[in-house]
């Protein structure tokens, strides 16, 4: 199909949530920063996602449109419809678990961008049976469904772990998170000790985990505290566990944060805490890598371990008692947390949302031109 010269492709990219929304979390940033360096680039780009009470239904933020219709469930309806509508040169389908079936209805190429795979979330989000059957649309009808589709991930696990669901190696890029440079802040370290855990409140980031290791410990760190950031529904349920467990006081939940208020807090910290199921990289552990604040994760939460370095930048825990040890070891071992402080500042300068998107763009214009490319019916 031939095209003006001066002819600025169009992208439309159907994601469940914004990052203003309610529950907006890491994925939504990595659309969000990977859109706007699209506009700055030439393209056109929309997103079409769900609404919420945080923003209108319409608007343009950095040169990106905006269309917020529908609840968690009925997005998927409206992005349907908007697929139809749309004059898209490329649709990005943005699979947090469950896909938007564009390549139903789509008129040009789609390029899948999945951040990771869900297997353990869809029985804590879901229950059993409905959990059985999103995950059968996961891992078997969307692999097939999507086929003949590009796909787009952040990290080398998850590119790995859809292979073992079906999808080709070869079609499958890894574009990394990027990390915005951190600002400036007033805030040094603490005198007593304190944990962080940047996340949203929902049951499979398993924020229990951390309120359970502030109980484990406060018997040898009677000054230990909790500091969690975020918003979700999983709210009341974490203040309830701190009280079951009896270290309310040294529990702080802050709830939403804006963003130096998160840096603040983040750079006064001595370790921060990842104890999710499961995450595609972690945005979050390389922003408290910048400030020098070593992570603590889940060897088996996916992306984690390869946004940590190993026994260099931050601990993997095989279980609890291992991921409550390695705090401890933190917690005594200033040295230690030093030199695991300054390679993880070292490590977050290597990551930069310009080069995500070059990468990004490189997969764009992989689907473009297959696009243009004459097909047979």
């Amino acid at each position: 199909m031939s095209r003006a010269p001066h002819y600025r492709p169009s992208i439309l990219l159907v994601n469940w949530r914004d990052t203003r929304h309610p529950e907006g979390g890491g994925s939504e940033r990595y659309v969000e920063r990977i859109a706007e360096g699209l506009v700055r680039l030439g393209y056109r780009v929309s997103i079409q996602c769900a609404g919420h009470d945080r923003a209108p239904s319409g608007d343009w933020v950095a040169g990106v449109r905006f269309r917020r219709r529908g609840n968690k469930f009925t997005v998927y309806l409206h992005a349907l419809l908007a697929i139809l509508r749309s004059d898209a040169d490329v649709i990005v389908d943005v699979q947090n678990g469950m896909p938007f079936f564009s390549r139903l209805v789509a008129r040009c190429p789609v390029l899948v961008l999945v951040h990771h795979v869900h297997r353990e979330q869809w029985h804590s989000a879901l229950g059993p049976f409905l959990g059985r059957i999103g995950w059968w649309i996961e891992s078997w009808l969307a692999p097939r469904l999507y086929r003949r589709c590009r796909y787009v991930t952040v990290s080398n696990v998850t590119r790995d772990e859809l292979g073992q669901l079906g999808v080709e190696l070869r079609r499958t890029a890894v574009v990394p998170n990027g990390l915005d440079a951190p600002p400036a802040v007033t805030a040094r370290r603490t005198q007593a000790p304190v944990l962080v855990a940047v996340s949203r409140l929902v049951p499979h980031k398993r924020l229990e985990h951390a309120i359970d290791l502030v109980a484990q410990l406060r018997p040898k760190w009677p000054d230990l505290r909790l500091e969690l950031v975020g918003e979700g529904p999983w709210k009341e349920v974490l203040q309830q566990h701190a009280i079951d467990r009896g270290v309310q006081d040294s529990v702080v939940l802050h709830g939403w944060v804006d963003e130096q208020t998160k840096h603040e807090i983040l750079a006064g910290a001595w370790v921060h805490l990842c104890p999710s199921v499961k995450e595609g990289w972690g945005i979050v552990i390389m922003e408290a890598a910048a400030h020098g604040v070593p992570t603590i994760a889940y060897r088996s939460a996916g992306g984690v371990a390869e946004a940590i370095v190993e026994h260099e930048t931050g601990l993997l825990a095989d279980d609890f008692d291992e991921f409550v040890r390695h705090a401890d070891t933190l917690l005594r071992d200033r040295a230690l947390r030093k030199a695991m402080g300054a390679a993880g500042r070292r490590r977050a300068r290597q990551f930069s949302w310009e080069e995500s998107l070059g990468a990004f763009e490189t997969v764009l214009h992989g689907a473009l031109r297959a696009g243009a490319e004459p097909r047979g019916r």
